[in-house]
């Protein structure tokens, strides 16, 4: 490589244009961070000449390119941006925002100065001169809103073309609107060199600010030869992260490894990359305390989900790599666009993939540690209705691990170990089911059998207790949609439930309006005195022993229910015969059909709907 200290104009000057590359990342520079800085350091040199010193030159930083071949006579010398984008990309931008400076002032002595940094001549001796009459040229996205700005001959033209980006009084809009980098930029910029060149004495201060710009800002321009490895200057450069997702590292490393005697990297992008970078993959998920973009959780997962090892998030680009050795950039994006579409459904919870229906059920669970398993056998080759099963028996044993409440803090381990040998084949539903089922004794990881489940149904505290809300609500509306069907062989339907309310039949605040089945009352502070009484071991009178029953079967399975919000609120905790014409009035959910019957609701009433429950629940989650 070649590394000479170049001003701006030396950088401009030629009839040469500075590409970025398609796939890099678009311009990312704001008003609120790196536009005034510049601005700043502009003004100061261009003051200092004004004042009559000569100002020290203002490094920019290393700026690195790769010259690209020129076939035949026609078009400009194109040189790629391997680093450096957002400096060059913004130095038009100020360029821009002069020149649209001196035209509204009507000062057009230093036109042909600033022409000569924008715009390449001679454009029918070019190849495609709509492209490259221009110094810069930015990646895809960008592409559009810097045309339309770059091309403004005056301030009225930018308002002509972004209309809805001005006030009817012709201001630039500040509040409410996401304004495109190109228009932000040169808007800006204009209206700081006219303040600036009106504040300091119109002509001079023109000349001050043209030379600033052109000749007290350098940058050191490497420029790669021939066997030069431009993704190793990259890494070099942007390796540790500190500007750049790993993503965006990742995406240049594929595209910069293209082979591309065999590969064809713009078919590449636009068919297999380029929906990566819509704002769906931007979005910020959240799992335990690491916040990151969604893409880097499709990597992070697609990476276990082919290879059934850990990884660290933090080092994802240095994981790809070590994963991606001996595979084309084919092979890699092929893989990344079949996990895609999986991964959506999966977290999304619609689509008609069973894994959408899968991750719709876990939502409440935030079970993401399952995401490289479910993604592995989501893209196996095995026909839909196996896929359902092997889904259903995940759900079975988070949802009957959950209800006995054992813990799932082991479970990235513990599912990362089964997916491990699940690879190894054969990748069956009894394969995996064996897996689930392989560590009876383990409460960090055995696969509740039948009776300890419906044991838990039965007695265990559900709610408030082993399961929070969002767990409760999905357990009822899937008891619901069991207890709908007519034929046990079909896949039950998950009905929308999600905005009722989770009740307690016999309520928790039960002492005005309730007695216990002996026709005697309690009060709060019996309550209290009864759980204080059983915590130390002393013997319980007969009224204490009612008291305590009473509270343990309260947030058992057999005594929740759902209610419409306004239902529930109107019911709280008034008689068994206030709730009952109430749901007569206002439910049909097969769930609440035992509860019309009753006359009263009390603690054997509770474990008789206990019992019915479970038994629908040990069907629904089987083992």
């Amino acid at each position: 490589m070649k590394s000479e200290t170049w001003t701006v104009q030396q950088v401009f000057q030629d009839r040469k244009q500075y590409k970025v590359p398609f796939y890099q990342r678009a311009y990312v520079w704001t008003l609120e961070k790196q536009w005034p800085l510049l601005w700043a350091d502009i003004t100061d040199k261009a003051g200092e000449r004004l004042a009559g010193t000569t100002p020290a030159p203002h490094f920019l930083g290393a700026i690195v390119v790769e010259p690209q071949d020129k076939a035949g006579l026609r078009g400009v010398d194109t040189l790629h941006i391997i680093d450096g984008q957002q400096r060059l990309t913004t130095l038009q931008y100020v360029l821009a925002g002069i020149r649209l400076a001196t035209r509204e002032l009507d000062i057009a002595d230093y036109e042909s100065y600033l022409a000569a940094v924008l715009v390449n001549p001679n454009p029918s001796t070019m190849a495609n001169a709509d492209v490259e009459v221009f110094k810069v040229w930015p990646t895809f996205s960008d592409q559009k809103a810097f045309v339309a700005a770059m091309t403004a001959g005056k301030l009225d033209a930018l308002k002509t073309r972004y209309p809805a980006h001005f006030t009817q009084a012709g201001t630039f809009r500040r509040v409410g609107i996401v304004h495109p980098a190109a228009l932000n930029a040169i808007w800006n910029f204009t209206e700081w060199a006219k303040t600036w060149i009106e504040d300091n004495g119109g002509a001079d201060a023109i000349e001050a600010l043209v030379m600033a710009v052109l000749t007290d800002l350098k940058v050191v321009l490497i420029q790669l030869e021939k066997g030069d490895d431009a993704q190793v200057i990259f890494e070099t450069l942007n390796g540790r992260g500190a500007e750049l997702h790993a993503t965006d590292l990742i995406r240049n490393h594929l595209f910069m490894s293209v082979d591309n005697a065999k590969e064809d990297p713009a078919a590449l992008y636009e068919e297999k990359w380029r929906q990566f970078e819509d704002d769906t993959w931007k979005v910020s998920e959240r799992r335990g305390r690491i916040t990151k973009p969604r893409l880097e959780w499709l990597i992070f997962s697609a990476i276990r989900a082919q290879t059934g090892q850990e990884g660290d998030l933090a080092r994802l680009y240095v994981d790809f790599k070590s994963f991606a050795q001996g595979q084309t950039t084919t092979q890699q994006l092929s893989m990344l666009d079949t996990y895609g579409e999986h991964y959506l459904q999966l977290i999304g919870g619609t689509g008609g993939l069973p894994v959408a229906r899968f991750g719709r059920r876990l939502q409440p669970f935030d079970t993401t540690t399952t995401h490289p398993l479910a993604l592995r056998i989501s893209t196996a080759d095995m026909p839909d209705s196996d896929k359902t099963e092997i889904f259903n028996d995940i759900v079975s044993y988070i949802v009957r691990r959950a209800v006995c409440g054992l813990t799932p803090k082991n479970y990235n381990n513990w599912f990362m170990s089964v997916l491990r040998q699940w690879i190894k084949g054969p990748m069956t539903r009894t394969t995996l089911k064996e897996l689930l089922a392989s560590s009876p004794n383990s409460p960090a990881a055995r696969w509740p059998d039948d009776a300890e489940f419906t044991h838990a149904l039965q007695t265990a505290p559900i709610y408030y207790g082993n399961l929070d809300a969002g767990r409760c609500r999905m357990l009822l509306t899937e008891l619901e949609g069991w207890l709908r069907l007519t034929k046990r062989t079909e896949e039950p339907t998950i009905p929308d439930l999600f905005s009722l309310d989770i009740d307690h039949i016999l309520p928790r605040s039960w002492f005005e309006h309730w007695t216990l089945p002996d026709g005697s009352k309690a009060t709060l502070v019996e309550n209290q005195a009864a759980e204080q009484q059983e915590l130390v071991g002393d013997t319980l009178s007969d009224h204490y022993q009612a008291i305590r029953r009473r509270a343990k079967v309260i947030p058992t399975l057999g005594n929740l229910t759902l209610l419409n919000l306004s239902v529930n609120r109107e019911a709280q905790n008034k008689a068994f015969s206030i709730k009952k014409g109430l749901l007569i009035a206002n439910t049909v959910l097969s769930i609440n059909g035992d509860l019309m019957a009753r006359e009263i609701w009390d603690e054997e009433a509770i474990a008789v709907r206990s019992k019915r429950l479970a038994e629908a629940a040990v069907q629904l989650y089987p083992r």
